[in-house]
């Protein structure tokens, strides 16, 4: 994986493409990644603005909304290209892993081929939507009358058109073959005119040269329409879901990215039941998507926690708790769950975390002689409190596939969160009292060491405005001061006081922090536009009240059919991406938990609520379960080479029991979450 801090050397000279092709389409991706990563100093800066006009001028404004939405959409869509120069799309690459490279080789191929076919025609139906926008001068129609919709369906367009770029030339560098590269340069000519030709169309140019062509096209291309062959709704919705459902997981395991997976099969979908014009449908959902509020907030958490990150505020953090930690045994380990709660409380990250607690509070548990097993699970399983403790992301995107309120979200999951935090510390506690060997002092390694942990003014001012941070960006929005996005954005300018106090404020750390979170979000804005188009299609088709018709056939008592679909959830988690889960699964399961809700002694919103903390505690499973648990190799990218990747696993173990328990407990005492938000 290239961190983001070697992508921003990258993108200051030390990646150097081969051949003319490749410096322009590797170039170009790279500038335009490294300018629109700029662009969330904007939406940070309109957002606090709005705020400010808002509650100290006594004047909202017009334009803030729909600027905001402008640039954060922008950065999304248009670092589509950077992100597959750097390979950081999400997909499953555990087979590849272990296949021999053969294999490996011809996985990753066939990845850019379906990458490549589903991408065509997803920008084949999108520029026309585009262009139209263009030509019409589309706007949005609200107060500000901002051309918002042209805005996203061009920049929708122009990123699918440098991921497409990035696509071709990446399978043209991996193919050998002379015919092969022949072959691939064809393909990568046809699409370019096509694409040219559609806009020479659209504008009336070269009509006698265009009309020939795109006849030809159609011509060739209309054998390839399922629908001429197979009458796919004539099959049993059951047979469907299953069809669809097992080219998810197919797909899944050979190594494609996720985002591309879900595409690909949403196009296919499409195609199969609507015919060509379906694809609209599925670029339909995707500009949709843009148009989110509620997601900024996603790109904004993922900035504060970079900075902070960036500036060192996580060993600042570590170090105060040492401290206070004297010589309680286990005390390093209790340090690493309250920081855990901290970094969760001001990110709402998790891989993020996960690698700072590996980077800092691992070799300090190695050197003080924790047992290895012991201090990989303690730091796995509280570097997973993000996916509960607010601003937990986790949370947002619940709360928009489920359309439940995110700021009641995050009070219903505050107090599970910290449940979760009180079982790590004490399982550690005991463990550790029982087993002393298990654990030293810090007492004991100061003396072993000669090093007593002490902290600069700086950093005690860092320490203590981190905290201050944690309660003005969470009270703002329990207290209903803020809207989620908009304390995100008043985070940010926090974190970067924080760094200032800190003296790590620069124009570097700032570039980084940027261009790590536009790499970030940008593999997770194109695996959520993958889900949202394959359950757009899937709902379409009726497959969502199928779904829902099933559950109530099962005529089930209310808490074990809750139970049958945490298993669900479950094994979903044990090999596919939590975002895609979300969106695979949470439209059809929590229409069904709002019908529940009287039989579990319920309203339908506090059902949704209570399913929704449930959701993020199989998620946080999820993260630790083996074999494709992440958060294991996340922490094996930075761990020692002596800690074995078995190690991991082995010691994440007791806490996913410890975390089945709390499922249980808020299962049968839904008060649990649910009380805060009685207030």
């Amino acid at each position: 994986m290239v961190s983001s801090s070697d992508e921003f050397e990258a993108g200051h000279g030390r990646r150097r493409p081969d051949g003319a092709v490749s410096r322009v389409v590797g170039g170009l991706n790279q500038f335009v990644g490294l300018a629109v990563a700029q662009f969330y100093i904007v939406v940070v800066a309109v957002t606090v603005w709005e705020v400010f006009a808002r509650y100290v001028l006594g004047s909202p404004t017009r334009w803030a909304f729909e600027v905001v939405i402008i640039f954060c959409s922008c950065a999304w869509m248009l670092s589509a290209g950077y992100v597959t120069l750097f390979g950081r799309h999400i997909s499953i690459t555990v087979l590849q892993d272990l296949a021999p490279p053969r294999t490996r080789d011809l996985l990753s191929k066939l990845a850019m081929i379906v990458g490549i076919f589903a991408l065509t025609l997803f920008i084949d139906d999108n520029m026309m939507r585009a262009l139209g926008a263009i030509t019409s001068g589309e706007r949005s129609g609200a107060s500000f009358n901002s051309p918002l919709p042209m805005v996203l369906k061009c920049a929708l367009t122009i990123g699918s058109m440098l991921y497409l770029s990035q696509l071709l030339l990446n399978l043209h560098r991996a193919t050998l073959a002379p015919l092969g590269r022949l072959i691939i340069a064809i393909v990568a000519a046809a699409v370019a005119l096509r694409f040219a030709a559609n806009a020479l169309e659209h504008f009336g140019l070269l009509e006698p040269l265009v009309a020939p062509f795109q006849s030809f096209v159609t011509s060739a291309t209309s054998p390839l329409n399922p629908q001429q062959y197979v009458d796919a709704r004539s099959y049993d919705l059951g047979i469907v879901t299953l069809v669809m459902v097992g080219a998810l997981l197919v797909l899944m395991m050979s190594g494609i990215p996720l985002g591309i997976v879900t595409l690909v099969v949403s196009i296919v979908s499409a195609l199969f039941f609507f015919g060509p014009n379906g694809i609209y449908i599925v670029s339909s959902n995707a500009f949709g998507l843009g148009e989110q509020y509620a997601m900024i907030a996603v790109p904004l958490f993922v900035l504060m926690a970079t900075i902070l990150e960036r500036a060192g505020i996580a060993r600042d953090l570590f170090d105060g708790m040492a401290v206070f930690a004297g010589n309680l045994r286990g005390g390093v380990a209790l340090q690493t769950t309250v920081v855990a709660v901290v970094l969760a409380a001001m990110s709402g990250v998790m891989g993020g975390e996960i690698v700072m607690l590996g980077l800092v509070a691992l070799p300090q548990m190695l050197r003080l002689g924790y047992d290895s097993r012991l201090a990989a699970g303690i730091i796995c399983a509280a570097g997973s409190l993000a996916t509960l403790i607010p601003p937990s992301i986790v949370m947002i995107i619940y709360g928009l596939s489920a359309n439940v309120g995110i700021g009641d979200l995050f009070l219903a999951s505050f107090v599970p969160g910290l449940m979760l935090a009180v079982m790590y510390a004490a399982f550690v506690l005991i463990r550790c009292g029982l087993n002393p060997s298990l654990a030293p002092t810090v007492s004991e390694l100061a003396a072993k060491s000669g090093r007593r942990i002490e902290l600069s003014r700086s950093q005690k001012a860092a320490v203590a405005l981190c905290i201050l941070l944690v309660i003005g960006v969470m009270g703002s929005i329990y207290g209903g001061i803020a809207t989620v996005t908009e304390a995100a954005g008043v985070g940010v300018l926090g974190a970067l006081l924080i760094a200032a106090v800190r003296f790590q404020m620069n124009w570097r750390m700032l570039q980084s922090a940027l261009v790590g979170t536009m790499s970030n979000v940008g593999s997770i804005f194109w695996l959520v536009i993958g889900a949202v188009s394959f359950v757009g299609i899937y709902n379409l088709i009726g497959g969502t009240r199928y779904m829902q018709a099933m559950f109530d056939a099962l005529d089930m008592n209310p808490i074990l059919l809750v139970l049958m679909m945490m298993l669900v959830l479950a094994i979903l988690g044990t090999f596919m991406e939590w975002i895609s889960i979300t969106f695979l699964t949470i439209p059809v399961f929590v229409p069904v938990i709002r019908d529940l809700a009287p039989e579990l002694g319920l309203s339908p919103g506090d059902a949704a609520l209570w399913f929704g903390v449930l959701y993020a505690m199989n998620v946080q499973v999820s993260f630790l379960s083996p074999p494709f648990g992440p958060a294991c190799f996340w922490l094996k990218s930075v761990a020692p080479r002596e800690v074995s990747l078995q190690q991991i696993f082995a010691g994440v173990l007791p806490f996913i029991g410890l975390q089945l328990i709390a499922i249980a407990v808020v299962v049968l005492f839904p008060q649990i979450p649910l009380f805060l938000t009685w207030f």
